[in-house]
């Protein structure tokens, strides 16, 4: 699609916050990019606009069905000074697919690519330079027809907003302790689980909050069925090291496809590593761990790059990974992922998008 992105700037600029006071998720820069869909017209006026309320009817679907598909993703900037997301295209995709899944018009990748790229260079200067820190990126698209009654709607809005986030371990890399739980379940193959779609998120809250008022940072999912096969932690892809084979749980359906997942097993395979992705259960993990043959588990996602697992919980039972500490395999990963992104390593997969 070649029709313009209006801009109409900000007339007053927010304050940037500095690097070191950088959270997540709190605060955003001036402007987010902004698109409509109409049945008959398809999608059209794509801009860019000064942040700011978004206005909806009561009746919004969205409120009504959650009809809500979204993705994450960041823009780095490298030690060169150049600004660059990182991986957008496969970020594009993946949200597209999620919004097939839950009847929402896909975008036309090229344009999707573009309302990022514009948005992400009309506020270059809210990206951070502290290695750890990003300029997070949240497109989402969002049913806004008022009416009640349970069908696809006909109109939506996609827009994107950024935020500059602060390093997701603030006192470094430290491994977290992991509550498995099989008393609720994340998805059914044949369900939602694979789209990132809004309601996902909220059907795995209660189970993480129990787990955070017992001390776990996160939960990990088993499968719906059985309740014994590792699915996928809260907000991250699931990956372990039994012996010399890393295993991760397939794309089956119930999982996120997600793109630091993507990267981490290409890296792995280059690098010779003996990959499966295959259903492993929570019993095996547990067998390994008491042979002595679990030798790492760490998780992969957009916000946290590489997370180590130093523990998980399962019935009462701790399992502890590496004595608590990083795995070589997960520093050699989060090394290599995050030298990519600030342009310390060559790219050789194209991964990167300059701005």
């Amino acid at each position: 699609m070649s029709e313009p992105i209006r801009i109409s700037r900000a007339a007053v600029k927010k304050a940037r916050p500095k690097d070191k006071d950088l959270t997540f998720g709190t605060v955003f820069t001036d402007h987010m990019f902004v698109m409509d869909f109409q049945e008959e017209k398809g999608w059209y006026d794509p801009r860019i606009e000064p942040y700011g309320p978004l206005s909806l009817d009561p009746a919004a679907a969205v409120l009504h069905y959650a009809q809500a598909v979204f993705d994450g993703l960041k823009a780095f900037r490298g030690k060169d000074g150049r600004v660059r997301l990182f991986r957008p295209q496969k970020h594009i995709e993946r949200m597209n697919n999620s919004a097939r899944r839950m009847c929402i018009p896909p975008l036309d990748p090229e344009t999707a690519l573009r309302s990022l790229v514009e948005l992400v260079g009309l506020e270059k200067e809210w990206v951070p330079s502290t290695v750890g820190t990003s300029l997070y990126v949240r497109p989402t698209i969002i049913a806004n027809e008022a009416f009640l009654g349970v069908r696809p709607a006909h109109s939506y809005i996609y827009y994107v907003i950024l935020s500059p986030v602060g390093a997701y371990y603030p006192e470094g890399m430290n491994p977290v302790k992991i509550l498995v739980v099989d008393k609720y379940v994340r998805a059914v193959e044949g369900g939602v689980g694979a789209a990132k779609t809004a309601g996902n998120y909220a059907a795995s809250l209660y189970a993480a909050e129990e787990a955070k008022h017992a001390g776990f940072t996160q939960v990990l999912w088993l499968d719906g069925r059985e309740r014994k096969y590792l699915d996928e932690v809260g907000t991250m892809n699931i990956m372990l090291k039994i012996g010399d084979e890393v295993i991760t749980p397939p794309l089956t359906g119930t999982i996120l496809p997600g793109v630091t997942r993507d990267s981490a097993l290409t890296l792995m395979r280059e690098w010779g590593l003996r990959v499966a992705e295959r259903q492993v259960s929570i019993d095996e993990v547990a067998q390994a761990a008491h042979r002595g043959t679990l030798k790492e588990v760490w998780g992969t996602g957009t916000a946290a790059v590489i997370s180590p697992v130093g523990e998980l919980a399962y019935k009462g039972e701790r399992i502890v990974i590496n004595e608590g500490k990083i795995g070589a395999l997960t520093q050699k990963l989060y090394d290599a992922i995050v030298g990519i992104q600030y342009a310390t390593a060559p790219d050789t997969h194209g991964w990167t998008v300059p701005v």
